[in-house]
Protein backbone atom coordinates (compact mmCIF):
# COMPACT_ATOMS: atom_id res chain seq x y z
CA UNK A 1 0.00 0.00 0.00
CA UNK A 2 1.41 3.44 -0.95
CA UNK A 3 1.83 6.35 1.46
CA UNK A 4 -1.01 8.11 -0.37
CA UNK A 5 -3.29 5.09 0.12
CA UNK A 6 -2.35 4.95 3.81
CA UNK A 7 -3.19 8.61 4.23
CA UNK A 8 -6.51 8.18 2.41
CA UNK A 9 -7.41 5.20 4.60
CA UNK A 10 -6.56 7.27 7.70
CA UNK A 11 -8.78 10.12 6.56
CA UNK A 12 -11.67 7.73 5.92
CA UNK A 13 -11.22 6.11 9.33
CA UNK A 14 -11.17 9.50 11.07
CA UNK A 15 -14.24 10.65 9.14
CA UNK A 16 -16.13 7.43 9.92
CA UNK A 17 -15.22 7.54 13.62
CA UNK A 18 -16.25 11.17 13.98
CA UNK A 19 -19.51 10.41 12.23
CA UNK A 20 -20.15 7.51 14.61
CA UNK A 21 -19.56 9.71 17.67
CA UNK A 22 -22.01 12.39 16.58
CA UNK A 23 -24.90 10.24 17.74
CA UNK A 24 -23.69 10.79 21.31
CA UNK A 25 -23.21 14.56 21.09
CA UNK A 26 -25.80 17.07 22.14
CA UNK A 27 -26.76 17.05 25.78
CA UNK A 28 -30.11 16.81 27.46
CA UNK A 29 -30.56 20.16 29.22
CA UNK A 30 -32.53 18.60 32.06
CA UNK A 31 -30.04 15.77 32.51
CA UNK A 32 -27.06 18.12 32.41
CA UNK A 33 -28.57 20.48 34.97
CA UNK A 34 -29.37 17.52 37.20
CA UNK A 35 -25.73 16.46 37.18
CA UNK A 36 -24.49 20.02 37.74
CA UNK A 37 -27.00 20.90 40.47
CA UNK A 38 -26.62 17.64 42.37
CA UNK A 39 -22.83 17.76 42.18
CA UNK A 40 -22.52 21.33 43.43
CA UNK A 41 -25.13 20.71 46.14
CA UNK A 42 -23.15 17.70 47.38
CA UNK A 43 -19.94 19.76 47.34
CA UNK A 44 -21.56 22.38 49.55
CA UNK A 45 -22.99 19.76 51.92
CA UNK A 46 -19.72 17.84 52.24
CA UNK A 47 -17.54 20.91 52.80
CA UNK A 48 -20.04 22.51 55.17
CA UNK A 49 -19.91 19.33 57.20
CA UNK A 50 -16.09 19.36 57.05
CA UNK A 51 -16.16 22.86 58.53
CA UNK A 52 -18.78 22.28 61.21
CA UNK A 53 -18.39 18.66 62.36
CA UNK A 54 -17.17 18.52 66.00
CA UNK A 55 -14.89 15.49 65.60
CA UNK A 56 -11.76 15.71 63.41
CA UNK A 57 -11.98 12.18 61.91
CA UNK A 58 -15.43 13.05 60.58
CA UNK A 59 -14.11 16.35 59.24
CA UNK A 60 -11.28 14.51 57.53
CA UNK A 61 -13.64 12.02 55.87
CA UNK A 62 -15.95 14.81 54.71
CA UNK A 63 -13.00 16.81 53.38
CA UNK A 64 -11.87 13.78 51.35
CA UNK A 65 -15.39 13.27 50.00
CA UNK A 66 -15.51 17.00 49.25
CA UNK A 67 -12.24 16.69 47.31
CA UNK A 68 -13.64 13.88 45.17
CA UNK A 69 -16.79 15.92 44.56
CA UNK A 70 -14.63 18.88 43.49
CA UNK A 71 -13.09 16.61 40.86
CA UNK A 72 -16.58 15.79 39.58
CA UNK A 73 -17.51 19.49 39.65
CA UNK A 74 -14.40 20.22 37.61
CA UNK A 75 -15.52 17.72 34.96
CA UNK A 76 -18.82 19.57 34.59
CA UNK A 77 -16.83 22.82 34.16
CA UNK A 78 -14.54 21.04 31.68
CA UNK A 79 -17.50 19.80 29.63
CA UNK A 80 -19.18 23.20 29.62
CA UNK A 81 -15.99 24.82 28.36
CA UNK A 82 -15.87 22.25 25.55
CA UNK A 83 -19.47 23.03 24.63
CA UNK A 84 -20.52 19.48 25.51
CA UNK A 85 -23.16 20.51 28.07
CA UNK A 86 -25.43 23.54 28.55
CA UNK A 87 -23.73 25.28 25.65
CA UNK A 88 -26.25 28.10 25.20
CA UNK A 89 -27.11 28.65 28.87
CA UNK A 90 -26.19 32.10 30.21
CA UNK A 91 -26.88 30.87 33.74
CA UNK A 92 -24.43 28.00 33.28
CA UNK A 93 -21.87 30.44 31.87
CA UNK A 94 -22.10 32.57 35.02
CA UNK A 95 -21.99 29.54 37.33
CA UNK A 96 -18.92 28.00 35.70
CA UNK A 97 -17.01 31.24 35.32
CA UNK A 98 -17.54 31.96 39.02
CA UNK A 99 -16.47 28.39 39.77
CA UNK A 100 -13.36 28.85 37.61
CA UNK A 101 -12.37 32.01 39.46
CA UNK A 102 -12.88 30.50 42.91
CA UNK A 103 -11.15 27.20 42.08
CA UNK A 104 -8.06 28.56 40.27
CA UNK A 105 -9.33 27.56 36.84
CA UNK A 106 -9.79 30.92 35.08
CA UNK A 107 -11.76 30.45 31.89
CA UNK A 108 -9.47 32.39 29.54
CA UNK A 109 -6.35 30.50 30.56
CA UNK A 110 -8.14 27.16 30.63
CA UNK A 111 -9.64 27.51 27.15
CA UNK A 112 -6.32 28.57 25.59
CA UNK A 113 -4.18 25.88 27.20
CA UNK A 114 -6.70 23.05 26.96
CA UNK A 115 -7.54 23.67 23.32
CA UNK A 116 -3.82 23.60 22.57
CA UNK A 117 -3.59 20.30 24.44
CA UNK A 118 -6.34 18.73 22.32
CA UNK A 119 -4.73 19.93 19.13
CA UNK A 120 -1.26 18.62 20.00
CA UNK A 121 -1.67 15.57 22.25
CA UNK A 122 0.66 12.75 21.29
CA UNK A 123 3.17 15.13 19.73
CA UNK A 124 6.71 16.07 20.72
CA UNK A 125 6.84 19.32 22.68
CA UNK A 126 9.67 20.53 24.89
CA UNK A 127 7.53 23.45 26.06
CA UNK A 128 4.54 21.34 27.09
CA UNK A 129 2.00 24.11 26.47
CA UNK A 130 -1.31 22.99 27.95
CA UNK A 131 0.22 19.68 28.95
CA UNK A 132 3.37 18.07 30.29
CA UNK A 133 6.47 18.31 28.08
CA UNK A 134 7.48 15.31 26.00
CA UNK A 135 10.73 14.94 24.08
CA UNK A 136 12.53 12.16 22.23
CA UNK A 137 15.55 10.17 23.34
CA UNK A 138 17.61 11.96 20.67
CA UNK A 139 16.53 15.35 22.01
CA UNK A 140 17.38 14.21 25.54
CA UNK A 141 20.87 13.18 24.48
CA UNK A 142 21.47 16.58 22.89
CA UNK A 143 20.02 18.54 25.80
CA UNK A 144 22.18 20.45 28.27
CA UNK A 145 22.31 19.43 31.91
CA UNK A 146 20.12 22.42 32.73
CA UNK A 147 17.48 21.52 30.15
CA UNK A 148 17.48 17.90 31.32
CA UNK A 149 16.94 19.05 34.90
CA UNK A 150 14.04 21.30 33.83
CA UNK A 151 12.45 18.44 31.89
CA UNK A 152 12.80 16.01 34.79
CA UNK A 153 11.35 18.57 37.17
CA UNK A 154 8.33 19.24 34.91
CA UNK A 155 7.42 15.53 34.85
CA UNK A 156 8.41 14.71 38.43
CA UNK A 157 5.80 13.05 40.71
CA UNK A 158 6.08 15.97 43.16
CA UNK A 159 4.63 18.26 40.46
CA UNK A 160 1.54 16.05 40.58
CA UNK A 161 1.44 15.75 44.38
CA UNK A 162 1.57 19.53 44.75
CA UNK A 163 -0.65 20.17 41.74
CA UNK A 164 -2.70 22.64 43.80
CA UNK A 165 0.29 25.00 43.61
CA UNK A 166 2.31 23.83 40.59
CA UNK A 167 -0.48 23.12 38.09
CA UNK A 168 -3.43 25.23 39.20
CA UNK A 169 -2.02 28.21 41.12
CA UNK A 170 1.14 28.70 39.06
CA UNK A 171 0.85 27.18 35.56
CA UNK A 172 -2.85 27.76 34.98
CA UNK A 173 -3.30 31.02 36.86
CA UNK A 174 -0.19 32.98 37.85
CA UNK A 175 2.01 32.53 34.76
CA UNK A 176 -0.68 33.46 32.18
CA UNK A 177 -1.43 36.61 34.21
CA UNK A 178 2.25 37.58 34.32
CA UNK A 179 2.70 36.94 30.58
CA UNK A 180 -0.37 38.86 29.43
CA UNK A 181 -2.20 40.64 32.29
CA UNK A 182 -4.61 42.50 29.99
CA UNK A 183 -5.93 39.33 28.40
CA UNK A 184 -5.70 37.13 31.48
CA UNK A 185 -7.24 39.57 33.93
CA UNK A 186 -9.47 36.77 35.22
CA UNK A 187 -6.34 34.94 36.40
CA UNK A 188 -5.55 37.85 38.71
CA UNK A 189 -9.16 37.80 39.88
CA UNK A 190 -8.88 34.06 40.51
CA UNK A 191 -5.81 34.48 42.72
CA UNK A 192 -7.54 37.21 44.71
CA UNK A 193 -10.83 35.31 44.99
CA UNK A 194 -9.26 32.01 45.99
CA UNK A 195 -6.97 33.69 48.48
CA UNK A 196 -9.92 35.68 49.82
CA UNK A 197 -11.88 32.45 50.23
CA UNK A 198 -9.14 30.97 52.41
CA UNK A 199 -8.82 34.16 54.47
CA UNK A 200 -12.59 34.40 54.93
CA UNK A 201 -12.91 30.88 56.30
CA UNK A 202 -9.81 31.42 58.47
CA UNK A 203 -11.26 34.61 59.99
CA UNK A 204 -14.75 33.18 60.42
CA UNK A 205 -13.88 29.77 61.82
CA UNK A 206 -10.15 29.58 62.42
CA UNK A 207 -7.25 27.82 60.72
CA UNK A 208 -8.87 24.39 61.11
CA UNK A 209 -11.97 25.46 59.17
CA UNK A 210 -9.86 26.93 56.36
CA UNK A 211 -7.84 23.70 56.29
CA UNK A 212 -10.76 21.25 56.17
CA UNK A 213 -13.03 23.33 53.91
CA UNK A 214 -10.57 24.73 51.36
CA UNK A 215 -6.91 23.77 51.69
CA UNK A 216 -7.14 19.99 52.17
CA UNK A 217 -9.97 19.37 49.66
CA UNK A 218 -8.25 21.54 47.03
CA UNK A 219 -4.90 19.85 47.65
CA UNK A 220 -6.39 16.37 47.21
CA UNK A 221 -8.63 17.28 44.27
CA UNK A 222 -5.78 19.01 42.44
CA UNK A 223 -3.45 16.08 43.07
CA UNK A 224 -5.94 13.54 41.70
CA UNK A 225 -6.90 15.77 38.78
CA UNK A 226 -3.28 16.46 37.88
CA UNK A 227 -2.43 12.77 37.98
CA UNK A 228 -5.40 11.79 35.80
CA UNK A 229 -4.36 14.40 33.24
CA UNK A 230 -0.74 13.26 33.32
CA UNK A 231 -1.28 9.50 33.32
CA UNK A 232 -3.81 9.45 30.50
CA UNK A 233 -1.11 10.75 28.15
CA UNK A 234 1.95 9.05 29.68
CA UNK A 235 1.79 5.28 29.74
CA UNK A 236 3.26 2.10 28.36
CA UNK A 237 1.93 1.38 24.88
CA UNK A 238 1.47 5.04 24.08
CA UNK A 239 2.32 6.07 20.52
CA UNK A 240 3.80 9.44 19.62
CA UNK A 241 3.47 10.69 16.05
CA UNK A 242 4.81 13.69 14.17
CA UNK A 243 3.31 15.53 11.23
CA UNK A 244 2.07 14.54 8.74
CA UNK A 245 1.19 11.17 10.32
CA UNK A 246 -0.45 12.80 13.38
CA UNK A 247 -4.25 12.84 13.40
CA UNK A 248 -7.02 13.46 15.90
CA UNK A 249 -8.26 9.88 15.79
CA UNK A 250 -4.69 8.61 16.17
CA UNK A 251 -4.12 10.88 19.16
CA UNK A 252 -7.35 9.60 20.69
CA UNK A 253 -6.75 5.89 20.13
CA UNK A 254 -2.96 5.70 20.47
CA UNK A 255 -1.95 8.62 22.71
CA UNK A 256 -4.91 8.69 25.12
CA UNK A 257 -5.71 5.86 27.50
CA UNK A 258 -8.79 4.33 29.02
CA UNK A 259 -8.36 4.39 32.79
CA UNK A 260 -10.18 1.44 34.33
CA UNK A 261 -11.84 2.61 37.56
CA UNK A 262 -14.44 1.30 39.98
CA UNK A 263 -18.04 2.43 39.48
CA UNK A 264 -17.69 4.79 42.44
CA UNK A 265 -14.52 6.39 41.08
CA UNK A 266 -16.03 6.63 37.60
CA UNK A 267 -18.83 8.67 39.14
CA UNK A 268 -16.50 10.95 41.13
CA UNK A 269 -14.23 11.50 38.12
CA UNK A 270 -17.09 12.14 35.72
CA UNK A 271 -16.10 9.26 33.41
CA UNK A 272 -12.92 11.09 32.40
CA UNK A 273 -11.26 7.66 32.40
CA UNK A 274 -12.87 7.21 28.97
CA UNK A 275 -10.26 9.63 27.75
CA UNK A 276 -9.83 8.05 24.33
CA UNK A 277 -13.50 8.72 23.62
CA UNK A 278 -13.30 12.29 24.91
CA UNK A 279 -10.31 13.07 22.69
CA UNK A 280 -12.08 11.65 19.68
CA UNK A 281 -15.01 14.05 20.12
CA UNK A 282 -15.00 16.70 22.85
CA UNK A 283 -18.69 17.42 22.33
CA UNK A 284 -19.80 14.13 23.90
CA UNK A 285 -21.17 14.89 27.39
CA UNK A 286 -19.31 13.12 30.17
CA UNK A 287 -22.36 11.06 31.08
CA UNK A 288 -22.51 9.56 27.56
CA UNK A 289 -18.85 8.60 27.21
CA UNK A 290 -19.33 5.01 28.52
CA UNK A 291 -22.20 4.48 26.10
CA UNK A 292 -20.10 5.60 23.13
CA UNK A 293 -17.21 3.39 24.26
CA UNK A 294 -19.48 0.32 24.16
CA UNK A 295 -21.45 1.03 21.01
CA UNK A 296 -18.61 2.12 18.69
CA UNK A 297 -16.61 -1.01 17.86
CA UNK A 298 -13.32 0.83 17.21
CA UNK A 299 -13.39 2.18 20.80
CA UNK A 300 -13.82 -1.17 22.56
CA UNK A 301 -10.14 -2.10 22.72
CA UNK A 302 -8.32 0.92 24.12
CA UNK A 303 -4.94 0.98 25.86
CA UNK A 304 -5.82 0.42 29.51
CA UNK A 305 -4.36 2.05 32.61
CA UNK A 306 -5.62 2.27 36.19
CA UNK A 307 -4.85 3.67 39.62
CA UNK A 308 -3.08 0.43 40.56
CA UNK A 309 0.49 0.99 41.87
CA UNK A 310 2.05 -0.80 38.87
CA UNK A 311 0.30 1.54 36.46
CA UNK A 312 1.22 4.63 38.49
CA UNK A 313 4.87 3.56 38.48
CA UNK A 314 4.67 2.82 34.74
CA UNK A 315 3.20 6.27 34.06
CA UNK A 316 6.14 8.04 35.67
CA UNK A 317 8.67 5.69 34.05
CA UNK A 318 7.30 6.53 30.58
CA UNK A 319 9.54 9.58 30.33
CA UNK A 320 10.88 9.83 26.77
CA UNK A 321 9.80 8.77 23.28
CA UNK A 322 12.28 6.42 21.64
CA UNK A 323 11.91 6.94 17.89
CA UNK A 324 14.01 3.88 17.04
CA UNK A 325 12.04 1.46 19.22
CA UNK A 326 8.75 3.34 18.80
CA UNK A 327 7.87 3.26 22.47
CA UNK A 328 8.07 5.28 25.66
CA UNK A 329 11.15 4.58 27.78
CA UNK A 330 12.56 5.60 31.18
CA UNK A 331 15.56 7.90 31.50
CA UNK A 332 17.76 4.88 32.31
CA UNK A 333 17.28 3.60 28.74
CA UNK A 334 18.29 6.89 27.17
CA UNK A 335 21.94 7.08 28.20
CA UNK A 336 24.15 8.71 25.59
CA UNK A 337 25.72 5.94 23.44
CA UNK A 338 29.45 5.51 23.90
Amino acid sequence: MTAHADASAGVRLERDLLQATRAFCGDSTARSWWHVDSTFALVIIALTGAGLAPWWPVRLILAIIGALLLVRAFITFHDFMHGAILRDSRVASIVFRVYGVLMLTPARSWVRSHNHHHGHVGQISAAGTGSFPLITVAMWRRASARDRAKYRAARHPLIIVFGYLTVFAVSLTLLPMLRDPRHHWDSGLALLAHGGLIVAFWLLGGADVAFFVVLLPMFLAAMLGSYLFFAQHSFGGMVVRVAPSWSFHGAALESSSYMRLSAVMRWFTGNIGYHHVHHLNVRIPFYRLPEAAVVIAKLRSPIVTSLAPRHIIAAFRASLWDEDRQRMVPYSEAATPK
